[in-house]
């Protein structure tokens, strides 16, 4: 049977007492073979009585197996064949090919920053443990990584959080059947210390980041008048007479909610409700995959009002060109630090910054652990010594007795 395998082709095909495959109209040796359990696998032919097999229907898309089976052709043509899962018993099975294999593909349909998280354990993993069998990736090969990452001064939590990673990758492999049991169970974490001290803005600080912010608003207001002066010169239709500035905009935004940089970036209309002064981060865009709501102050309502009068589409508050949404600000975000002075700052420490300011205002954890999301109460402790108070009255207690 031969058809274009796409999304509405895959509920069509109905199981039969025994197996067939159906074959990409467009793109030879691509095929997708239905059970008669009903389970379908993407497969690709590469040569005579040579096929891999791609993955499971369920976890991937026509569109990415067909990537896939791209890649297995373009490897077959210069006579090197990346297998996947499926073809290589578990001692043939490396580490390389199982990331880039069908643990690849599912984890980008199943988890949150899955790009960012392959590449940091590729980058990190592939060229020492690249060519290992799954099961030869022992604890002492990732003690000897570790140690030699710390002695390079790499942050304790940034190895562990490499580790995890990879943890999780062979966890994965384990219920895969992969590898019998995952030989990074009995590693043990660097152990780091979750209160120390954290970083938001002091009052200088905060001052002269506002200052900056200002001057780089008036600025772009500046430039849209006198782009305009030009264009009536030359009787050319004028920009819009306002120029906010989406870098204020988004760090004052953050300032005022504690919402992370993905969280603000991925804000649509709909999530927000002005009359209520409220707006909702959606779980599908938030880390902890909850969704939450969180109450606008007067400045983060002012600069929403703005920003609403801009626009009408129901899509991002703040989008880039052609409505898309903004890929990074680190530019932008590094040259304003330059300008305000600030040094050992990153654009999470705004969410840090909204966090300390709270907890120093008396505002209790569990309220503030609401606020952020938090789903453990011990990731909102960091916050507890910016609160003295509360340990104040509770030590006070010991005087009514």
């Amino acid at each position: 049977m031969k058809a274009i395998i796409n999304n509405s082709l895959l509920p069509k095909l109905k199981p039969h007492s025994k197996h067939y495959d159906v074959w990409d109209d467009k793109l030879g040796g691509f095929h997708l073979r239905v059970n008669p359990n009903g389970k379908m696998v993407y497969r690709c032919g590469y040569a005579r009585n040579k096929v891999v097999t791609i993955g499971k229907a369920e976890l991937l898309t026509p569109a990415q197996a067909r990537d896939r089976a791209k890649q297995i052709l373009g490897d077959a043509a210069v006579g090197f064949i990346l297998q996947v899962s499926g073809q290589r018993s578990s001692s043939e099975m490396t580490l390389h090919h199982y990331l880039e294999g069908e643990y690849g593909q599912w984890r980008l349909l199943n988890r949150k920053n899955a790009q960012a998280d392959l590449a940091r354990v590729k980058v990190n993993f592939l060229k020492d443990f690249g060519s290992l069998p799954l099961q030869e990736v022992s604890p002492l090969l990732i003690e000897k990584w570790r140690s030699k990452k710390l002695s390079r001064d790499v942050k304790p939590a940034t190895v562990n959080r490499d580790i995890n990673i990879l943890k999780s990758a062979l966890t994965k492999a384990v219920e895969w059947g992969f590898i019998e049991s995952n030989p990074l169970t009995v590693f043990k974490p660097v152990k780091v210390d979750k209160l120390a001290k954290i970083r938001y803005l002091d009052k200088e600080e905060i001052e002269r980041l506002r200052r900056v912010l200002d001057e780089r608003e008036e600025s772009l207001i500046e430039g849209r008048k006198s782009a305009n002066e030009w264009r009536r010169e030359r009787e050319y239709p004028e920009l819009p007479a306002d120029s906010l500035d989406y870098m204020k905009s988004l760090i004052l935004l953050s300032i005022n909610t504690g919402l992370r940089r993905g969280e603000i970036l991925s804000l649509t209309w709909e999530n927000v409700i002005l009359e209520m002064a409220v707006l909702t981060v959606a779980g599908d865009t938030a880390k902890s995959g909850k969704t939450r709501h969180i109450p606008l102050n007067a400045e983060a309502l002012t600069i929403l009002r703005q920003w609403r009068q801009r626009t009408l589409s129901p899509g991002l508050v703040f989008s880039g060109k052609d409505g898309e949404k903004l890929k990074s600000v680190k530019k932008a975000w590094a040259r304003i630090l330059k300008l305000a002075q600030i040094k050992n700052f990153r654009w999470h420490d705004l969410r840090h910054h909204f966090a300390s300011k709270l907890a120093m205002g008396g505002v209790d954890l569990n309220t503030i652990r609401e606020l952020l999301g938090h789903s453990d109460i011990q990731m909102t402790l960091r916050y507890a010594h910016l609160a003295p108070q509360h340990k104040a009255k509770a030590v006070a207690v010991l005087l009514d007795e």
